[in-house]
């Protein structure tokens, strides 16, 4: 039986941001000459995902991992510096802005931020009114009216409160507007960059459950960013592990969490809590995580980990498909020194 095609394939998928701009900011003075020099941060360093429909594919990582570049370049708010994106079998990374629209109604992005992600001048009605009525210029006043009213009553919202502005609701009540605005236009595929951080954490929970209802109910495919593994657990059926935009591991959720094998993944879990007389003792990371401007030569988390030999300072690791499926990226595992 041969596997669905996925919904979105990224390929080999890079992204830099240039430092120095000007001419004069590009000459540098290095051994008493000057030479002429560009620095750029990599953000994004050959990244390779798959998303099939109906998964909720969750992109952890410590904070300045690439989580955030990566959703933006997937929305097409950035542009690659190289790499493919497809979506629907279709590239889309080179469309222009033109092109990509069509592709909104389907793809939808959910904001880390509800106080920033809503517009302070607009009400309620006319936020979630806007995108349903430039998707959709068949449908009459009436009939924008009632998708509002009935997608706000989906997630928890009442429809009277629609002549109210922003600045009246709770965090909470704000970021289940954000998802209602994303629902309007029935899209197929939603990114949610760390929905729920900016959120207490008695809300948090009543919003992941919301989404998790969406996805249900509408047939919804996620790529979900955070940096809370609790949270992965609870919502993902995928889990790729980033560290200073590369992939370290990539795995199906219960595989990775009963089974971790790069060690930065090991240090991850082991900090969440657990009610187990069992769980190992917290890893503590020792070393300096390289700047993302002067990247090393060999593996990403060589300078933090105690694994690590000379092959891990010169060669960088490939990822390699082990037995149960998940793909590493790690010597140590490849060459077995890791114990299990």
């Amino acid at each position: 039986m041969t596997a669905p095609q996925p919904l979105l394939d990224i390929r080999n998928l890079e992204k830099r941001f240039e430092l120095d701009r000007g001419f004069l900011e590009t000459l540098k003075l290095r051994g008493g000459k000057l030479v002429q020099e560009k620095r750029e941060v990599h953000a994004v360093n050959d990244i390779s995902l798959q998303v099939a429909p109906g998964e909720a594919l969750c992109v952890v990582g410590e904070s300045g991992c690439g989580k955030s570049t990566v959703a933006r370049l997937i929305a097409g708010l950035l542009t690659p510096s190289s790499g493919e994106i497809h979506y629907g079998g279709e590239r889309i990374d080179n469309r222009s802005r033109r092109a990509m629209m069509p592709l909104r109604k389907k793809m939808q992005m959910i904001f880390q931020n509800p106080y920033a992600s809503l517009n302070p001048r607009m009400t309620i009605q006319q936020a979630l009114e806007e995108p349903v009525r430039y998707h959709n210029p068949n449908l009459s006043q009436g009939e924008i009216r009632d998708k509002v009213a009935d997608v706000m009553r989906a997630v928890g919202v009442d429809p009277s409160w629609g002549g109210r502005y922003p600045h009246e609701f709770s965090g909470g009540q704000r970021q289940r507007i954000a998802i209602a605005r994303a629902l309007t236009v029935d899209p197929e595929f939603i990114i949610a960059d760390e929905p729920i951080s900016a959120l207490d954490v008695s809300i948090q929970a009543q919003v992941l459950n919301l989404m998790l209802e969406a996805k249900e109910e509408r047939g919804l495919t996620y790529l979900f960013i955070t940096h809370d593994l609790s949270v992965v657990q609870h919502f993902g059926t995928k889990v790729a592990v980033l560290y200073l935009g590369s992939v370290c591991e990539l795995s199906d959720t219960a595989t990775l969490f009963e089974n971790p094998k790069h060690p930065y993944t090991r240090a991850l879990l082991s900090a969440v809590p657990q009610l187990k007389d069992d769980h190992p003792n917290h890893i503590r990371l020792r070393g300096e995580i390289p700047t993302p401007i002067n990247l090393p030569p060999g593996c990403p988390f060589e300078s933090r980990c105690a694994h690590a030999n000379s092959r891990c300072q010169s060669e960088q690791p490939r990822p390699q498909l082990q037995p149960d499926g998940a793909l590493v990226a790690c010597h140590a595992v490849e060459e077995g020194r890791l114990d299990g």
